[in-house]
């Protein structure tokens, strides 16, 4: 099965790689460094690496803090982390700089996948959350590569997809060392799919471990105080296509009830960010982009956020936030970060990649689910109308985080064991 894998993969490149040259038309990046997704490298890399995978920023924000214990406790110890996105590259190289190697991951082609084991020789493989590569877990068992999956989650849907190719799926977990779930239901469908009982752990999830220092806060405040000064600030994180359009109908609604309030709007892909800035105007609002470096001032309707690495900072700047990708079918984003910095935390009904976690919060009462404008409307009109309610909420967000930490920890204490 896997030979029949491996040749509709390498009939399918002309079109993968027509994909990232259509991506390319506004994410310029997306054109680059084609090389390393074929494992075509022109320099020379150590060998004897730790290698982890984080597919883009998310997993690589999760990620970071386990990469600095690892640095902490073996400094030592060479480390590479790959990605798939240039967002997550960008974000690697951002946070981590020459601390770590860096390279795309390549394609699951048998040969891109031999040139790469060739290059970096991993000692260990850590991968986060739901990549199963059949030619590259068998490679890493063929070359007696302990392989880990963290963080690892898999959704009914996926599993029910991967239940449909044992002949493929099979032999590539037969090659995992562990896999560390974030839930027990998790656990449950990696078994379903033929993930060995006696290697599933559930240890959480790593995401709970957010870390804020003390620098993104003073950065936030001083933001709030000097640039947002007298706006109640509503930021809206994450967004994807068709959702900026819902926040700034809301926005000419509310406006004279909330006559200070301000929008600020942090598209997920900065591919459109100019696309956004179009929007605004289309609505006739006033909108400021955090590159042009302008003040705020009564006629700023919105401020669009078109840099990348900053969200942490400016949930800090912020009086409520609402986390995207949620009131459209893409399976939300992270609620987590926001309600560990103290800011009420609002998202939509669609939370499928993140289920346990909204489950979770809800039932804390620590944030607010709106399913529709008028849900929403309402939310941020309480929030706004009520300052003990909106700290109440805020502080139960954090609450919640802090009471499910230690994921990290426990993935150490298991990786450390091998390194």
């Amino acid at each position: 099965m896997r030979f029949f894998y491996s040749c509709l993969f390498y009939l399918l490149i002309p079109f993968i790689l027509l994909r990232l040259l259509w991506r390319g038309i506004k994410a310029p990046a997306y054109r680059c460094r084609w090389g390393e997704r074929f494992a075509l490298y022109n320099k020379k890399f150590p060998q004897g690496v730790i290698w982890f995978h984080a597919v883009s920023v998310g997993e690589s924000e999760a990620l970071f803090p386990l990469v600095r214990q690892i640095q902490k406790q073996h400094p030592a110890a060479k480390l590479l982390i790959t990605t798939t996105t240039p967002t997550g590259s960008a974000r690697v190289k951002a946070v981590l700089q020459e601390t770590v190697e860096h390279v795309y991951l390549p394609y699951d082609l048998p040969g891109a996948i031999n040139r790469f084991m060739r290059c970096f020789k991993p000692k260990l493989a850590v991968i986060m959350e739901t990549e199963i590569w059949p030619n590259l877990f068998v490679c890493c068992g063929k070359n007696g590569i302990p392989l880990y999956i963290i963080n690892a989650r898999l959704s009914e849907k996926s599993a029910r997809g991967y239940q449909k190719i044992p002949s493929l799926v099979h032999p590539a977990l037969a090659q995992v060392s562990c896999i560390a779930t974030q839930t027990q239901d998790d656990a449950n469908r990696f078994l379903a799919i033929g993930a060995d009982s006696a290697k599933v752990l559930t240890l959480g999830n790593i995401k709970f471990d957010v870390e804020i220092p003390q620098s993104t806060f003073a950065q936030g405040f001083q933001i709030k105080a000097d640039l947002f000064r007298g706006r109640f600030v509503w930021l809206i994180a994450s967004t994807h296509k068709d959702e900026e359009e819902i926040f700034l109908e809301i926005y000419k609604e509310i406006k004279q009830k909330i006559p200070e309030l301000l929008l600020v709007i942090v598209p997920r892909h900065p591919e459109r960010f100019s696309d956004v800035k179009k929007l605004c105007e289309q609505f006739q609002l006033g909108v400021t982009m955090r590159t042009a470096d302008a003040r705020i001032h009564t006629l700023t309707d919105v401020y669009l956020v078109d840099t990348m690495g900053e969200l942490k900072m400016l949930y800090a700047a912020s009086d409520v936030a609402f986390v995207g990708g949620s009131m459209v079918p893409s399976g939300g984003h992270n609620i987590l970060e926001c309600s560990a910095v103290g800011v009420p935390v609002m998202f939509g009904p669609h939370m499928a990649n993140f289920k346990e976690i909204a489950c979770g919060v809800l039932s804390h009462n620590a944030a607010i689910q709106c399913q529709n404008k008028g849900d929403i409307i309402h939310a941020i009109l309480a929030l706004y109308e009520q300052p003990a309610y909106r700290e109440g909420l805020a502080e139960k967000g954090k609450s919640f985080v802090l009471q499910n930490q230690g994921a990290v920890a426990r993935i150490f204490a298991m990786l450390d064991q091998v390194i």
